[in-house]
C-alpha cells in the first residue's frame, strides 16, 4: 500500500512539476503573440481586401470559389506548405425572384418588402389567407391544431413582448418545421430588428427543401398586419422562383503538426461562406478573418505546440453546416475523429473577455490561460462559459463527443446585431480593435489546450453524448433537425 501511495504521490508532483514549467513557457510565448498581433495583424485588412473585391460568399457561386482561393492563396503566403482544399458535393440552394402582398382582400393585396428565407420550394403561387401563430412555438399551435392548417402561418422571428417567462426561443427554422408540421401552406416571419431591414436564412432543418414557401418581412410591416389581424381577415399573396441542385464547394485546411503529440487534433475553424444579401463582414468575415490571422500568427512566430493544430474554412454553414457535416463525416470514415480533443469556433466572435466551452471540466485549464492573458491586458476580464448550443459549425462535431469552446464575454461591433443576415452587413461595421483582440486572445487559448500537458476533457462515448444533449435541453430542436439519433 506504501508504494503505491508513493508512486501516485511522485506522479502527482511530476504532473504538477510538468504543467509549472508548460505554463512558465506560456508567459513568454503568450506574451509574443500579444506583441505580434498587436503591431501585425492582417485580420482587420485582409477582410477589408475581401469585402472589396469579392463581395458576397455564397456557397457554390463564383463568388463563394472566389472567397476559397483568397483564403488558400493568404494561408499559402503566410508559408503553409500542409495546406488543402477539402472538396465537397451537396445540394445547395439559391434565390430567384420574389414579390410578397397582403391586404384584407384576396382580390386587392398591396406589395410587402420581403426576402425568401433558404430552402423554400423552387417554384411558388400561392394566395392564402394568413392567420397569427405569435412566436410560432410548439404551444402556439397546440392550443389549436387545426389553425394553420391549409393558410399561411405569420411568426415573429424571436419572443414577442409578453410571452410567457422562461419560454424558449427556437431558429427559424425550427419554427418552419413547426408550421409544416400543423399544415401551413407558407410561413411569413416577422423580424425583430427595427427600420425594416430584412433578414435571410435557412428556414430548413434538414438543409433539403422545404415543401412550403418561407419568407422574412419587416418588424414594422409585420406587427402592423398583426395588428390588423385582431380585427379581420388577412390574406397574402407568394410568387417566388428560386434554384435547388447539386453544388461543389471546398474547405480550406492548414495544418501544424504537433512536436511531440502529433496524433492528436484540435481543430479551429470559422465559417468563409456568407448569405448574398451584403458582404457578410460580421457573420462571418469577422470570425474566419480572425481564424486567419491566427495561423498567420502561428507561423510568423513559429509555433509548434505538443499537439496537432488545424485550422479550417468552412463552407456551406449559411445553408445548414455543410462544409462542418462534411468534415465530420470525413473524419468519422477514416478514424480520424478519435484523434480529435478540441474543437474551436469562431462564428461573429468579436473583442472577448473569456473563453466558453462545452465542457465545464475544462475550466482550470481555460482560466489559467485567461489568468495569463489577462495579466498582459486587465481589458481581458478571463469571464468563463461553460454549455452548449447549435447552429453553428461547432454542433457536428459535439455530435460526436468532441468538446467545443472558442470566445466569450465580448459584443459586436457598433450596433451590427440588426444586420444579422441583412442587406446591411458591410465592412464598415467591422472594429478593427475588437477582431484583433479576438485574434490574441484566441491564439492564446489555442496555443495553451494545443500544448497543455494532460487535457482533462475527454471525447464523449455515444452514450454520454447522448446524455450531454439532454441535460443541455437539446433533444427537442435535434428532433426537428432529424438529427437525434438515439431512442
Amino acid at each position: 500500500m506504501r508504494k503505491t501511495a508513493l508512486f501516485t504521490l511522485l506522479l502527482l508532483i511530476l504532473s504538477e512539476s510538468t504543467e509549472a514549467q508548460a505554463k512558465a513557457e506560456w508567459n513568454a510565448i503568450f506574451a509574443s503573440i500579444n506583441q505580434e498581433v498587436l503591431a501585425h495583424s492582417k485580420a482587420y485588412s485582409s477582410l477589408k481586401t475581401a469585402t472589396e473585391t469579392i463581395g458576397h460568399r455564397l456557397t457554390g457561386s463564383a463568388n463563394g470559389k472566389k472567397a476559397e482561393s483568397f483564403a488558400y492563396d493568404l494561408l499559402k503566403s503566410y508559408g503553409f506548405t500542409d495546406l488543402r482544399y477539402q472538396p465537397f458535393e451537396v445540394e445547395s440552394w439559391s434565390r430567384g425572384s420574389l414579390a410578397v402582398s397582403m391586404g384584407p382582400d384576396s382580390r386587392h393585396l398591396e406589395p410587402v418588402k420581403s426576402v425568401a428565407l433558404a430552402h423554400s420550394p423552387v417554384k411558388v403561387d400561392l394566395t392564402d389567407e394568413v392567420v397569427d401563430m405569435g412566436n410560432g412555438l410548439e404551444e402556439d399551435y397546440a392550443s389549436n391544431p387545426e389553425k394553420a392548417k391549409g393558410k399561411i402561418a405569420l411568426v415573429y422571428l424571436g419572443m414577442l413582448p409578453g410571452s410567457k417567462p422562461g419560454t424558449r426561443s427556437l431558429h427559424r427554422s425550427e419554427k418552419t418545421a413547426i408550421a409544416i408540421k400543423y399544415g401551413a401552406k407558407g410561413i411569413i416571419v416577422i423580424n425583430t430588428a427595427a427600420g425594416g431591414i430584412l433578414l435571410t436564412g435557412t428556414a430548413s432543418v434538414t438543409g433539403k427543401l422545404i415543401p412550403i414557401p418561407a419568407v422574412c418581412i419587416g418588424k414594422e410591416a409585420g406587427m402592423e398586419w398583426k395588428e390588423k389581424l385582431k380585427t379581420g381577415t388577412l390574406y397574402a399573396h407568394i410568387a417566388m422562383t428560386n434554384f435547388s441542385g447539386m453544388i461543389k464547394a471546398r474547405n480550406v485546411i492548414a495544418t501544424i503538426k504537433g512536436s511531440s503529440i502529433p496524433n492528436e487534433k484540435i481543430v479551429v475553424g470559422g465559417h468563409l461562406d456568407s448569405w448574398d444579401l451584403a458582404t457578410g463582414a460580421i457573420d462571418n468575415g469577422i470570425g474566419s478573418f480572425s481564424v486567419l490571422d491566427m495561423a498567420r500568427t502561428f507561423q510568423v512566430l513559429h509555433l509548434k505546440p505538443a499537439r496537432t493544430i488545424e485550422f479550417v474554412m468552412f463552407m456551406g454553414e449559411e445553408e445548414g453546416l455543410l462544409g462542418s457535416k462534411a468534415y465530420v463525416a470525413a473524419a468519422v470514415k477514416d478514424k480520424s475523429i478519435d484523434q480529435l480533443r478540441y474543437m474551436l469556433n469562431y462564428d461573429m466572435t468579436n473583442n472577448p473577455k473569456g473563453f466558453s466551452t462545452s465542457a465545464a471540466d475544462s475550466k482550470d485549464l481555460f482560466q489559467s490561460i485567461g489568468n495569463i492573458a489577462h495579466s498582459l491586458d486587465t481589458n481581458f476580464t478571463n469571464v468563463f462559459r461553460s454549455g452548449a448550443g447549435l447552429h453553428s459549425d461547432h454542433e457536428p462535431f459535439m455530435l460526436q463527443g468532441v468538446p467545443t469552446g472558442g470566445s466569450t464575454g465580448g459584443g459586436l461591433p457598433n450596433n451590427a446585431g440588426p444586420c444579422y443576415h441583412a442587406d446591411c452587413d458591410v465592412f464598415s461595421l467591422v472594429d478593427e480593435t475588437g477582431i484583433r483582440n479576438t485574434v490574441r486572445f484566441s491564439s492564446m487559448l489555442l496555443y495553451g489546450i494545443a500544448d497543455a500537458p494532460v487535457i482533462v476533457s475527454k471525447h464523449f462515448t455515444d452514450a454520454e453524448t447522448r446524455d450531454f444533449l439532454l441535460k443541455n435541453n437539446l433533444k427537442e430542436a435535434l428532433q426537428l433537425q432529424g438529427e437525434w439519433r438515439w431512442d
